[in-house]
């Protein structure tokens, strides 16, 4: 990967991305994530070089600056979060998709998106309790907040929600599914036996309160 092309064409790869020069200079192009438009990463042409900006965790920043010379520290942003890629041909082009990829990931991370991401690993067969859930995106303290994202689940055929219980076992009201009875029918489809509206926990090795 050496040309701008290139890069803006692997950064608009990801879900939800667009492109779009919001300077003077239109010399320089960002691809940002809709909704919160937050840019992931820029591109630019500087020194005979094609250049891309793209955030970086703190504890990587040095090593991707140790191994390829042309990573340097973050032109025009802050340093600390921020590297830049010099696209002279020296960086493997899987490394630059790396780190162009973590960029993305650091960028559209959210409670949310983690929580989703945990409900997903509920194999079929078993529940998981709202605690469970918060515990595995990060955070055991937000079991709210995994209430509140699984009430506005936007894809509830890959994010099986009706896997989530509360601590004792009981299921979700009705207008959480769409209707009485609801969860309670995926639940048993899913292999996992219901009784009074409450799912034994004990049977998943999980202690109730």
């Amino acid at each position: 990967m050496n040309t701008r092309e290139e890069a803006i064409k692997y950064g608009l790869s990801f879900a939800n991305t667009y492109v779009e020069a919001p300077f003077r200079d239109q010399n320089w192009q960002l691809v940002r994530v809709k909704g919160s438009k937050k840019a992931f990463l820029w591109v630019y042409e500087k020194d005979g070089f094609i250049h891309l900006n793209v955030k970086v965790e703190p504890e990587w920043r040095d090593f991707w600056r140790e191994v390829y010379s042309s990573v340097v520290p973050g032109y025009h942003q802050n340093k600390k979060y921020w590297n830049t890629l010099i696209l002279d041909g020296t960086i493997p082009e899987k490394e630059v998709k790396r780190m162009i990829t973590e960029s993305y990931d650091i960028v559209t991370d959210s409670p949310t998106k983690r929580i989703y991401e945990a409900v997903k690993k509920i194999p079929k067969g078993h529940v998981a309790t709202y605690g469970q859930v918060a515990a595995m995106a990060g955070n055991p303290k937000m079991s709210r907040a995994v209430g509140n994202a699984l009430h506005k689940n936007p894809d509830p055929e890959n994010i099986p929600c009706f896997r989530v219980v509360n601590s004792k076992g009981e299921l979700a009201g009705a207008f959480a599914f769409g209707g009485e009875g609801e969860q309670a029918k995926r639940l048993e489809e899913d292999g996992v036996e219901v009784k009074n509206g409450k799912v034994d926990l004990k049977k998943f090795g999980i202690n109730s309160n």
